[in-house]
């Protein structure tokens, strides 16, 4: 978590500090930033994203004889620290709850483990137990100071950049080359939302300010009141749109084929495969290039329909999805740097008009894959990909599709579906006929499938032939 953690901090230079324990970690921006022009929904969607991404590329280097056995998935909503008062209060809650839940967590596993007690009576132990009450149990029973076990489970783990001495080059003579850089580290205190820690790092002063007072008390209920936490409108088809970050750099950097990539598109594929299949509320994905739509059902109350944690968990399960499945698709290709996604949330009352999201979904796919399919092979024939652009002004579609077929005998028409109509997927329900035992009848029996097809999803008949979809 904290290696995770520390890729973030070096990933997004708008992070200037983080605090975590256990599965949970809070990643605090400075106040002047305008990352993603401050849309909550991208700013936590594509944190969640990279943090999940680094978590399973990283698995094997802190598990080496353990397999990953299904993909781990975070989620993430946004605190809005007013003034640094709050932001204080905030890191004081956070740290208070690490050590109330690693006190008790301590405290149970020695009563299940050496204590021969079952889980059950561990808890009714623990059920009124008050602070000093685990500290004695642990000390009379167990011989353990609760004080003297690790300061990383019982305080949890900053990180931020300080300013450290770096050697760049050598000299002729052999003799180093130093410049101060911003580096990420890792450090400890026994009160993070106080004066004597907080004021002893430059950093942490120069980027977001000195506290005046030290904390020792925290009201939870008053810190979540500043949780930015927005409820999906009841009664409509939920959207969740997820695309790739920076994927022009991503596809190049991995070599993708231009203007498709079929292993690629076909990863795309089997995570949204995967999605539908985690999440039951999905009933439709509709994908192209590195973008995916996933469509909850209208009653749906999932995460009771809070936008941040459904979007989180659905990009974080993605991104996850993407990593472990790279190997399965790209046999010969290493994943050279953690992939993230962004994603957002939008709400439509009504059929016609979900299916007029999607039907506009598959007409960019058609014509960004035109277009695509024009300006590579202009480049693959030799313009500069200025040249192409300028040639591919103001053309139509019809001028298009006679460049294609003129210059390099290429009849769009008959390029695969998948690049002309994207991906969609969805649940199928089948009659399986199942001979009975001892009997010589049968019965039919229902079974739901995951299917993918490349088909067009702006016709009626679609839908007419798939009337359960929207059901």
């Amino acid at each position: 978590m904290n290696q995770c953690a520390m890729a973030v901090l070096e990933e997004y230079p708008d992070i200037v500090f983080s605090y975590g324990y256990g599965d949970e970690y809070s990643f605090v921006l400075k106040k002047t930033s305008k990352f993603y022009q401050r849309r909550s929904s991208k700013i936590s969607s594509v944190i969640v994203s990279f943090f999940t991404s680094v978590y399973v590329t990283k698995w094997k280097e802190f598990f080496p004889l353990k397999e990953l056995r299904y993909p781990p998935s975070f989620l993430s909503q946004i605190v809005c620290c007013a003034s640094l008062e709050i932001l204080q209060a905030y890191l004081a809650w956070r740290q208070r709850d690490c050590h109330v839940q690693n006190q008790y967590n301590t405290c149970f596993w020695e009563l299940v483990k050496k204590g021969g007690k079952t889980e059950m009576e561990a808890q009714e132990i623990l059920k009124y137990a008050k602070e000093q009450d685990r500290n004695e149990l642990l000390h009379q029973q167990f011989g353990i100071n609760y004080n003297g076990t690790l300061a990383l489970f019982r305080q949890g783990t900053c990180i931020f950049k300080t300013e450290v001495e770096d050697i760049v080059k050598y000299n002729e003579d052999g003799t180093p080359v130093k410049r101060l850089r911003r580096k990420a580290g890792i450090f400890r205190s026994e009160n993070i939302a106080g004066r004597r820690f907080w004021n002893a790092h430059a950093s942490l002063l120069k980027e977001l300010g000195n506290f005046s007072e030290d904390c020792f008390k925290t009201n939870p209920d008053y810190i979540r009141s500043f949780l930015f936490e927005s409820k999906l409108m009841p009664s409509t088809w939920i959207v969740i749109r997820i695309d790739g970050c920076h994927f022009h750099r991503f596809a190049d950097v991995h070599e993708f084929n231009k203007p498709n990539d079929k292993q690629a598109l076909g990863l795309m594929n089997l995570c949204a495969e995967a999605v539908l299949e985690e999440f039951h509320d999905i009933v439709f994905c509709y994908g192209v290039s590195d973008e995916y739509s996933f469509v909850l059902k209208k009653d749906s109350q999932l995460y009771q329909r809070r936008a941040s944690k459904i979007v989180s968990a659905i990009v974080s399960f993605f991104s996850s999805m993407y990593v472990m499945k790279w190997k399965d698709v790209f046999r010969k290709k290493e994943l050279k740097y953690p992939p993230s996604f962004d994603g957002r949330a939008v709400c439509y009352p009504s059929n016609e008009i979900l299916q007029d999201y999607l039907a506009w979904r598959q007409v960019d796919c058609h014509i960004n894959n035109q277009y695509n399919t024009c300006f590579w092979s202009l480049v693959k024939s030799g313009k500069s990909k200025s040249e192409a652009q300028n040639y591919l002004k103001g053309t139509q579609a019809r001028e298009k599709n006679e460049l294609l077929l003129k210059e390099f005998g290429i009849n769009y028409n008959t390029l695969p579906l998948m690049f002309r109509q994207g991906s969609s997927i969805f649940r199928v329900k089948r009659e399986n006929p199942t001979l009975l035992e001892n009997d010589a009848s049968s019965v039919e029996k229902t079974e739901t499938k995951i299917v993918t097809e490349h088909c067009n999803i702006i016709e009626q008949s679609f839908w007419e032939a798939h009337p359960s979809i929207l059901d």
